[in-house]
């Protein structure tokens, strides 16, 4: 908890592509809001892709918890801005599962001589 007038480190951290992080430590006073550690950070400039009125295309987390841009950030707070995906999970697994072939995979890559499938 930091005293009132105190200043709050805070980390913002953007990720554009796989492997590629834009990550800010910033000095801030307190009392400061997501919004505008945001703008204060320079990744709503250097990034113009992100937009945070659509909230669908963009969300806000502060450690990997949803957040809201008037939230009041403590010091030493992780602001993520994360990306919408583009593959669902579930899919890109089931994908990766058939291309990988079921005698490869999980249960069915250890089978005695003579089992039946899937023992």
């Amino acid at each position: 908890m930091s005293i009132s007038g105190a200043p709050v480190n805070i980390t913002v951290m953007y990720s554009p592509a796989p492997r590629v992080v834009h990550e800010r430590v910033l000095p801030l006073s307190s009392g400061v809001t997501v919004m505008q550690a945001l703008q204060q950070s320079g990744l709503l400039a250097q990034c113009p892709e992100i937009d945070l009125s659509q909230s669908e295309a963009f969300t806000v987390c502060i450690w990997g918890k949803k957040t809201s841009p008037d939230h009041v950030l403590r010091d030493l707070d992780r602001i993520e801005i994360c990306r919408p995906l583009t593959v669902d999970p579930k899919v890109a697994r089931r994908e990766r599962f058939q291309k990988q072939g079921s005698n490869r995979a999980g249960l069915f890559s250890k089978r005695r001589e003579g089992a039946k499938p899937g023992y």
